[in-house]
């Protein structure tokens, strides 16, 4: 299977990615919703929380490690492929960022995340390393996952603070937005009208499962280990949060059977 982990409900915008890129193969999912947000968290413990995430989903028979959290994948990824060298893993949080290169003219390029995606750099060292003469303008949106999980989705009172947090990203003329939080997704059409025509916006979770499936067709050793249609996918939870069953049937179309684990 093909183990996905965030730490909470949000990653499911990614597992929806996958379902629709890659159909034939069946996944694990874990949502850390007993210790979220990790965004708020020290790097000790988002450390700690990412290796104990793929442990279980290793044991459970995963091929193939997706970290579908910015945070966790903006501190912990690089520690994981160090602690785990023969295992593919693929991160959210430089998803995305080479496509949003590509497209960007005026070379100007917003990201929007949480605290702890932000303070990390890692999106503004990446894109410095594709193109030294990117300009990089982070914006923490601290507020837009609790909204989001609240499912205020198109409520007034979201647009207003949306138009907040996107003001000086519009002021520094950005040309493309990226998405580094699997929440926001949820408010594309909200983020896209604000942002207006003239800013192209990216979803690195879209990018990731395009990474994906040249992966697995370039690696048939390791496509031969993951299962296929004929087994039902698999989905964990540390915790069963407050409109679980509301959200994740908005993000995936669907109701989902899941099981609360302790794995600390």
């Amino acid at each position: 299977m093909i183990g996905i982990f965030d730490s909470g409900i949000g990653g499911l915008t990614v597992v929806k990615q996958i379902f629709k890129t890659l159909p034939q193969y069946k996944i694990m999912y874990f949502g850390d919703t007993a210790r979220l947000p990790y965004g708020t968290k020290s790097k000790e413990a988002i450390i700690k929380f990412s290796i104990e995430n793929t442990e279980f989903l290793l044991k459970k028979g995963a091929k193939i490690i997706v970290i579908a959290c910015h945070t966790a994948s903006s501190i912990a990824a690089n520690i994981l492929r160090e602690k785990f060298p023969n295992v593919p893993i693929f991160d959210v949080a430089s998803s995305g960022l080479e496509k949003a290169v590509s497209i960007s003219r005026r070379k100007r390029i917003g990201i929007m995340g949480t605290t702890g995606t932000i303070k990390s750099g890692v999106h503004e060292k990446f894109l410095k390393n594709l193109n030294p003469d990117i300009k990089v303008f982070p914006k923490a949106c601290s507020l837009l996952v609790p909204l989001i999980e609240e499912g205020w989705l198109k409520r007034m009172e979201t647009r207003k603070i949306l138009r907040y947090y996107l003001r000086p990203l519009k002021l520094k003329q950005i040309d493309v937005l990226v998405l580094a939080c699997t929440h926001y997704p949820l408010l594309f059409k909200m983020i896209n009208n604000i942002s207006g025509k003239s800013v192209k916006i990216v979803d690195p979770a879209e990018e990731l499962a395009l990474e994906l499936k040249s992966f697995i067709k370039k690696n048939p050793e390791i496509e031969a280990k993951l299962e296929k249609n004929g087994k039902k996918n698999k989905f964990y939870v540390s915790d069963v949060p407050y409109r679980f069953n509301d959200l994740s049937k908005k993000i995936l179309g669907e109701k989902i059977d899941v099981e609360k684990v302790d794995i600390s």
